[in-house]
């Protein structure tokens, strides 16, 4: 399941004044760089103005501070806000239930359930498609085999779905899905192509295989070395209720079986047709529709699928970088302080709350959709470092901090700064956006001592500065 998981989770012209070296801790040097990393902003052609940068030491001074109060763009770095928020609210050990429920009087005759099947949707981010089979598994190991309709009560959020299409057009990656009450498989259908060495050929097929879904053209053979992922090009194609995945590429037999996912319906359409699809694969028979609804009084559940503790799914967040997860996890922060149903904007206002309680104001933050993949979200590199430390101070320390890539090892930081000098020694949250790049995390020195880094990054060409960010985080290791 986890290797599955981690394929789902798997998506200036002024010149800058050289800084002097570094003199020191004190309140006059804060806007010193040491001359290393004043030469690496250098070479990244960017101006000041187009950083925040603010680093300090735990428990000690602040090394150095660039435009620190301002607020910016910092991509996926705000998910250490949401995640942070959650965890200091609701613990580590939350847990989501999605329940089966069957009406008070109904009864099962002959195999024939008599009324409504319930689904009770708890706003789950990381219900996969095995987790929803074996809540289906459990209604026939009760002997129940023919089902009238399937009503979901999402009543948990309120009307939470967005057009995928909407942030950048490109509205059948993963990374845009709409949040929803009841999300199956981050509602990404899978694209298989497995090789066949004796005919020369790739097949392909799409998992889960629901109905209205077809894979048109052919990847081309080709003997020579694998060198990396395949290069595939797809191209999705909406014909009424039928989705085709259009295919072209070529790819090396001696890479082996690969896989892609892409978004082909809408989740609510997505989760009907897995429904249907899965209860037929389980040797049973839908005689009605799947609709939404509310769940009657007395209602009785006969099947619950609990979640991984919420201590696993900011690991999985934040590490992987899911966006739909975040997005899902700020809705449920929402619902279980009573704003129910959730919606972005009152949960987005429960988070703030949460923070200045804990005496973190997070001035000019707009938290937005909570998951960075925003244009409008914007939070200031002082107040991530103030939150970082009240994280590093809290008794969700370990799980927090873990939930961060290692540097060098794992999650988007796996393949930076991977020599061993620096190798383990910080625990770094990444983002990225077109123009925008950031980091923030804890970094441990030479010297012994913790720091806390962050570095956001807003222009045109902010992709220059992964250098400058790969400079910050080496120094303060080896220092």
């Amino acid at each position: 399941m986890q290797s599955l998981l981690a394929r789902y989770l798997g998506l200036f012209a002024s010149a800058f004044c050289v800084f002097a070296g570094f003199v020191g801790h004190s309140v006059q040097a804060q806007n010193k760089l040491p001359a290393e990393l004043a030469q690496a902003w250098v070479q990244t052609k960017l101006p000041e103005s187009a950083l925040s940068l603010s680093v300090m030491e735990i428990n000690g001074p602040r090394l150095f501070s660039i435009n620190a109060e301002q607020p910016r763009n910092p991509a996926s770095v705000m998910k250490l806000v949401t995640t942070y928020a959650a965890i200091s609210q609701l613990g580590p050990t939350y847990v989501w239930h999605t329940d089966l429920l069957i009406g008070a009087n109904a009864q099962v005759n002959n195999g024939v359930l008599s009324g409504p099947l319930y689904v009770r949707a708890g706003g789950d981010p990381v219900l996969l498609l095995e987790d929803f089979w074996r809540l289906f598994r459990e209604l026939r190991l009760r002997g129940i085999v023919q089902l009238s309709d399937v009503v979901v009560d999402r009543s948990i959020f309120g009307d939470v779905t967005i057009d995928p299409g909407s942030f950048d057009g490109a509205a059948d990656r993963p990374y845009n899905a709409s949040p929803d009450a009841l999300m199956v498989g981050f509602g990404a259908v899978r694209i298989v192509f497995t090789p066949d060495p004796v005919a020369r050929v790739w097949r392909s097929f799409v998992d889960p295989a629901v109905a209205g879904l077809e894979i048109e053209g052919n990847i081309e053979w080709s003997d020579a070395k694998c060198t990396g992922s395949p290069a595939i090009n797809t191209e999705t194609i909406t014909l009424g209720s039928t989705v085709k995945f259009r295919v072209s590429g070529k790819a090396a037999g001696a890479c082996g079986e690969f896989d892609l996912f892409r978004l082909a319906f809408s989740q609510k359409e997505f989760t009907a047709r897995v429904i249907k699809s899965m209860w037929k694969e389980l040797g049973g028979v839908m005689t009605g529709d799947v609709t939404d609804g509310a769940i009657p009084a007395g209602a009785q559940a006969i099947a619950s699928n609990e979640s991984p503790p919420l201590s696993e799914v900011i690991r999985l967040i934040n590490k992987r970088s899911n966006n739909v997860m975040t997005r899902v996890l700020l809705l449920t922060i929402g619902a279980e302080t009573g704003r129910r149903p959730a919606t972005v904007q009152n949960s987005a206002e429960v988070v703030k709350s949460i923070l200045a309680r804990q005496g973190l104001d997070m001035p000019g933050m707009i938290l937005d959709n909570g998951s960075g993949l925003s244009r409008v979200g914007v939070v200031s590199a002082d107040s991530l470092v103030q939150m970082l430390l009240k994280a590093w101070q809290s008794t969700v320390m370990p799980e927090y901090v873990s939930s961060l890539s290692i540097l060098g090892v794992d999650g988007t930081m796996r393949n930076r700064l991977k020599s061993p000098a620096t190798q383990s020694r910080a625990h770094i949250k990444s983002g990225s956006l077109r123009d925008v790049r950031s980091i923030a995390g804890y970094v441990l020195g030479g010297n012994g001592k913790r720091y806390i880094v962050v570095s956001l990054v807003n222009h045109e060409r902010a992709n220059e500065a992964r250098s400058f960010e790969n400079a910050l985080i080496g120094w303060l290791a080896t220092h």
